[in-house]
């Protein structure tokens, strides 16, 4: 499979498109401030103990207190505890792991009463982001997750990847990071590490090690609430989960993360590192790509395949819902049941995108074409369970009920991904009511006698639709050309696909948008 992906930089957003033999199946968009991402390590301070719930809301900084559960605390939380206590009050140098006495395990079904106290300070761990009216969602058993391993301080387990099948290599790797493995770390091995050297798995757990020193020496003096340590950014933990053999190309537009992904490369995946290429192109790295056609095609509420099929996908609080319809695909030489298979079949192809591309959460029920037969049901079934096997979040598929329907569970950490798909009237704005157009020309022209004469502005682009493009760049005395020599000022022209015929935008040279 060809693995291509994408990076657009921008001031203050980076978005990332995974595509898979030109197709998008993955959009992440990732503010340059994001604070209380998956990973990121908190001293936060216990503000209310809730026993009915066997949970406490811990404040980490964030406006609405976030929630730990006592099954998120870990079995090794009075070993975390003791360890915090000792960094906060002394110098995290004279507190070696290696000689620190571990405390004994937590039961199961203990009460979080028996744990922690109201004001007491813990370092927690960002579980679930924000989403909707929720806090972050905090864990207490602190991990660091690698290219091939997971570690886990004050653990003293080793555990593989149930993905790796091969008895004899899961007990090699247990082997080996046991031969390596320093005193009070738990290891988990990932899916990655099979048939891994070594030297690989050992560079992988010193890395680790070190951020976790890196985060203890961060405790001494610390006040909560207050941020330790900061989870890779979402580019590089992309890369650093999916990278393999079959990614063959990483394409971006911004020199300093360019040179960052290609340093990262370099460490994780040094024969990789020719695939990093810096994007030149005049026209939007997503725009030259086919990306930001495909987003506006799969993110609205109806989906349409090509065959004719199509999906309605509704949102509620609750759950999510997709119906499948045929369409005006029907083939006369089959049966009605057999072509509710095909029509199945293909929308359940389309789903499992969906569903990687919306990071949707939660429950998702599915409403296919009915089906008679219980061998189409179960063929449907297994096309489902094979195309989810690619998506990383952890998922349970349920077969289809007597109704038809197909119940779906899958693991939400982040708020779901929304495009707004929907087109603004481009004469009207909205408003019902239209600009004269015999103006249009002078209002841009206001504006930018406005930018470079009052403002000042330099190096500024005007983006346009690519008949407005066209109009004021054509001929040898254009009218861009009469505008540059009036105002004494030079600027760029661009030519925008997914603008309105009326719409036009200005931006810097920092591609950050002017606002009139």
């Amino acid at each position: 499979m060809n693995r291509e992906l994408i990076i657009d930089s921008r001031a203050s957003e980076v978005d990332i498109a995974l595509l898979e033999d030109k197709l998008l199946v993955e959009l992440h968009k990732e503010k340059t401030n994001n604070n209380y991402a998956v990973g990121d390590i908190y001293l936060g301070k216990v503000k209310k103990i809730m026993p009915g719930l066997n949970a406490a809301f811990v404040d980490v900084g964030y406006e609405k207190d976030a929630f730990l559960h006592y099954l998120d605390l870990g079995p090794q939380i009075k070993s975390l505890n003791k360890y915090v206590k000792l960094a906060l009050g002394g110098k995290p140098e004279s507190i070696t792991m290696e000689n620190f006495r571990v405390e004994p395990d937590i039961e199961k079904t203990g009460k979080i009463t028996q744990v922690l106290a109201t004001g007491a300070q813990i370092l927690v761990q960002i579980a679930k982001e924000p989403i909707s009216t929720k806090g972050p969602r905090i864990s207490s058993e602190i991990s660091f997750a690698g290219r091939y391993l997971v570690l886990v301080p004050f653990s003293s387990r080793i555990s593989v990847s149930q993905k790796i099948r091969s008895s004899e290599e899961r007990n090699r790797l247990k082997r080996l990071i046991q031969s390596i493995k320093p005193n009070n770390y738990g290891v988990i091995i990932r899916t990655v590490a099979e048939n891994k050297k070594v030297a690989e798995l050992d560079a992988d757990l010193r890395n680790l090690i070190e951020k976790w020193e890196k985060t203890s020496a961060k405790l001494f003096n610390a006040k909560a609430p207050v941020k330790i340590m900061s989870e890779l950014d979402r580019t590089s933990t992309i890369l650093r989960d999916l990278l393999n053999e079959s990614f063959n190309s990483v394409h971006v537009n911004d020199t300093v993360l360019f040179d960052e992904v290609k340093s990262f490369i370099q460490t994780i995946a040094p024969q990789k590192v020719d695939i990093v290429k810096l994007y030149k192109g005049k026209a939007p790295i997503f725009d030259f790509f086919g990306i930001d056609k495909q987003i506006k095609g799969l993110f609205g509420k109806t989906v349409t395949i090509r065959s004719g099929v199509y999906l309605i996908i509704e949102h509620t609080e609750a759950m999510h819902v997709i119906d499948v319809n045929s369409g005006h695909r029907v083939n006369k030489e089959n049966s009605q049941e057999e072509n509710a298979l095909e029509a199945n079949l293909e929308a359940a192809v389309e789903i499992a995108r969906q569903l990687r591309l919306r990071d949707m959460g939660g429950i998702i029920v599915v409403d296919f074409i009915d089906m008679h037969d219980s061998k189409n049901r179960r063929d449907l079934y297994l096309k489902l369970k094979e195309e989810m096997a690619r998506d990383h979040a952890k998922h349970t598929i349920l077969p289809p009920s007597k109704f038809g329907l197909v119940q779906i569970t899958r693991q939400r950490v982040r708020p779901e991904m929304n495009v707004e798909t929907l087109e603004q009237c481009p004469v009207c704005e909205g408003s019902g009511k239209i600009k004269p157009s015999i103006i249009f020309l002078d209002e841009i022209e206001n504006n930018l006698k406005y930018l470079l004469q009052d403002q000042n502005e330099k190096n500024i682009t005007l983006a346009l639709h690519p008949f407005i493009y066209a109009f004021i760049t054509k001929g040898l005395f254009s009218i861009r050309m009469r505008w540059m020599l009036k105002y004494k000022k030079r600027f760029k022209v661009q030519e925008m696909r997914n603008f309105h015929v009326m719409e036009y935008k200005f931006f810097n040279q920092n591609n950050d948008l002017l606002t009139i």
